[in-house]
């Protein structure tokens, strides 16, 4: 699971995102509700008093995007983290942008540097710890975007590089131009098709795994899960879908009273045992639920503990799309890029 670091909070669990000295907390702190989605905005005070409590909680790895209000979340944390820039390891993403109403993907070179130098005066920071292409633009060989990310590293802009929702081929595509810290993407108990290769494909190349969505948009934890997602609703979460999940539920409900646990700390603990380089980033705008999911560390596994929870959410009974498959029909669409020829190494 997370060894503990001498760092300083010594007393928090703290773990290398792959073989490279970049460390942080064991559990990391996803922000986007607090600006976007789930009848937000949230008071921006309470916001800032919850992100720095957390921080002083040993919950350093703050996770945002530029598409996040948009921009208003970025600004968010860098209001939080302002005084204490030392004690965080901060990670955002650029590629998505609203455009007439629709999100739409870009990663040409130009817009590497452009939304990086937006996102740094947004922060209120010098540097980006890691830097996520938050989804690929198909349009841009992958190769032409990580080179234009590699260029903000060199000129110390940018720490470190991460992919978001990328396949196995892009991920490795992506690794041959510059090493890749990380890769973000959804897993959780009732999405674990990304076994299958993307996680294998990080293994091999020692990248670690950021995974977004642990308890499933509120799924497996006490969320109230209508009036928590009145924005949207993922399949999984609506209907008939939505009935036939909750019997899954039910069976994970009784493991963790088994365990004696919340429902959401046996899911995050089921993903901090599946290996090193594993940092979940559950989101939260309350700071009872953030306290619950930190004692997730606390909550030990055995490995026919972990068969008995997967097989207790057998994933081919899981009706629905996964909210990533949802959010792409819903309002995605692949944004206009300069014509090749325009691009620059």
């Amino acid at each position: 699971m997370a060894s503990t670091g001498d760092n300083h909070l010594p007393s928090f669990p703290r773990v290398k995102l792959g073989p490279e000295s970049f460390e942080v907390s064991a559990l990391g702190l996803g922000c986007m509700g607090m600006s976007a989605f789930y009848g937000c905005p949230k008071p921006e005070a309470e916001m800032i008093e919850l992100i720095r409590y957390a921080v002083n909680s040993g919950v350093t790895f703050l996770d945002t995007a530029d598409a996040y209000g948009p921009h208003t979340n970025e600004v968010l944390i860098g209001k939080a983290i302002k005084g204490m820039r030392e004690k965080v390891q901060l990670a955002t993403k650029f590629g998505v942008l609203s455009v007439g109403g629709s999100l739409q993907i870009r990663g040409d070179p130009e817009w590497v540097r452009t939304a990086c130098e937006a996102s740094l005066k947004r922060l209120g920071v010098e540097y980006i710890d890691l830097y996520y292409q938050h989804r690929v633009d198909t349009k841009v060989p992958i190769e032409i975007t990580v080179g234009a990310m590699k260029k903000l590293v060199e000129e110390g802009k940018v720490k470190h590089l991460g992919l978001s929702e990328a396949s196995a081929s892009e991920i490795r595509r992506a690794h041959a131009v510059h090493p890749i810290t990380a890769v973000q993407i959804e897993w959780s108990l009732w999405t674990r098709d990304v076994e299958e290769d993307i996680i294998p494909t990080c293994r091999e190349l020692g990248i670690a795994i950021v995974p977004y969505c642990p308890l499933g948009r509120g799924f497996f934890s006490n969320a109230n899960l209508e009036a928590d997602n009145v924005n949207m609703i993922p399949p999984r979460l609506s209907g008939a879908n939505l009935e036939k999940n909750m019997m899954l539920r039910a069976q994970v409900q009784s493991i963790a009273e088994e365990k004696k646990c919340s429902l959401n700390q046996l899911a995050l603990a089921w993903l901090l045992h599946k290996g090193n380089y594993v940092v979940p980033i559950p989101g939260t705008t309350k700071k009872v639920n953030l306290e619950s999911n930190i004692g997730a560390i606390a909550v030990a596994l055995s490995k026919e503990e972990i068969v008995k929870i997967e097989a207790a959410v057998p994933t081919d009974e899981v009706a629905g799309e996964r909210s990533f498959d949802f959010i792409m029909k819903f309002s995605w669409r692949v944004a206009s890029s300069p014509p090749l020829s325009s691009w620059k190494d």
